[in-house]
């Protein structure tokens, strides 16, 4: 999409979202910010009507803030204040209570969770100098010295030191299990992973040339990952895999529409007994931002956020990546070809976009 025409996509105050969709899919430029405004309309977060935009924006940056208050802050000034010898602390207040129901009980819950986005976002992109750095427009009421509270920091902290204390077995042997990573085919929690999407979202926003848009980059990535994740959340969820919304559908629909495609490919991988599954799963759900580089997964999203059924267009992309290495998988076993489909050989993007469009324009 050219300068230009993006100029005139956007400069109108009613923005056609059917010619954005169609100047997008083509890839954004990042220049002044228009990815990252292109993204916030496709994902259904900025309305079209630009001249709502203000007031829009205000108020859904001022319920970020309340959702900080509500859900780090107060429970942490709650924890701060809360001094066990108390004796105005009633028991259903006790952080010992086991009841369910306590407010206690859920503060740790969420404790499990903080430890574990604690661990996903340290292994996201770690060579990747923008990730490592404090951010530029850290959250002011999360630093505001008036809020005597519990930092996440603080809670992770502590989290951790329990998390330490190693199970022992009646021999004594300590059960430590072994971090051998096997075929990673399913996550192990259903939040890991997220992080794999909301990375991408935020890096764009954070980027953005216009320090007025770029300051509230996290307040709009929540609001534009919550919109992506509830497309997107029937991949997450166990009771859905074999629903025809769910992630188990979606790994078959890329064999049914391979086989359509190209017979001869399909009949080898069924052949060699190579199950969807095995690599389809961290393609879709992860919308492949784990088998190419940054620039290159951003590319990808231009095209998947355009698309107006953009979980179909998936589909289709990771069928073209099948496609594009058919004589690699048509010549190799099925140790070979899992090499290959766990650590995909094109890195070229254009190529593979190209591709899923010829599927596309000849279904």
């Amino acid at each position: 999409m050219s300068q230009c025409h993006k100029h005139l996509a956007l400069s109108e105050e009613n923005i056609n979202l059917k010619t954005l969709r169609e100047l997008c899919f083509n890839g954004i430029p990042f220049e002044g910010g228009i990815r990252a405004q292109c993204w916030k309309i496709l994902l259904n977060y900025l309305p079209v009507d630009q001249r709502l935009w203000e007031s829009f924006l205000k108020k859904q940056r001022d319920v970020y803030s309340q959702f900080l208050k509500e859900m780090i802050i107060q429970p942490g000034i709650a924890k701060a204040n809360l001094g066990l010898s108390r004796e105005d602390v009633t028991m259903e207040d006790h952080p010992l209570n086991p009841n369910p129901d306590s407010r206690w009980n859920t503060y740790f819950k969420d404790n499990e969770i903080l430890l574990q986005i604690d661990k996903d976002v340290r292994r996201l992109y770690p060579d990747m100098a923008f990730f490592q750095r404090p951010t530029e427009y850290p959250c002011q009421l999360i630093l505001d010295p008036q809020n005597d509270y519990e930092t996440l920091r603080r809670r992770v902290e502590q989290t951790t030191l329990k998390a330490q204390t190693v199970n022992r077995n009646r021999s004594g042997v300590t059960n430590v299990s072994s971090p051998g990573k096997a075929l990673n085919l399913y996550p192990s929690n259903e939040y890991e992973g997220m992080n794999e999407i909301v990375g991408p979202i935020y890096y764009t926003f954070a980027t953005d040339p216009n320090s007025q848009w770029k300051e509230h980059a996290e307040a709009d990535t929540f609001f534009c990952f919550t919109n992506l994740m509830s497309e997107n959340r029937d991949n997450f969820i166990k009771s859905l895999d074999d629903s025809q919304c769910g992630i188990t559908y979606k790994m078959e629909s890329v064999y049914s529409m391979l086989k359509d495609k190209d017979l001869e490919l399909y009949l080898k991988l069924e052949e060699q007994n190579i199950k969807p599954q095995y690599f389809t799963f961290r393609w879709l759900t992860l919308l492949l931002s784990q088998e190419f580089l940054l620039p290159d997964v951003i590319r990808i999203w231009d095209t998947l956020f355009s698309d107006e059924d953009r979980f179909h267009f998936l589909i289709l992309v990771c069928c073209a990546m099948l496609i594009l290495i058919r004589d690699s998988l048509l010549a190799g076993d099925f140790t070979v070809n899992m090499r290959l489909l766990q650590d995909y050989p094109i890195s070229d993007v254009h190529t593979i976009l190209t591709k899923a469009k010829e599927l596309q324009d000849n279904s």
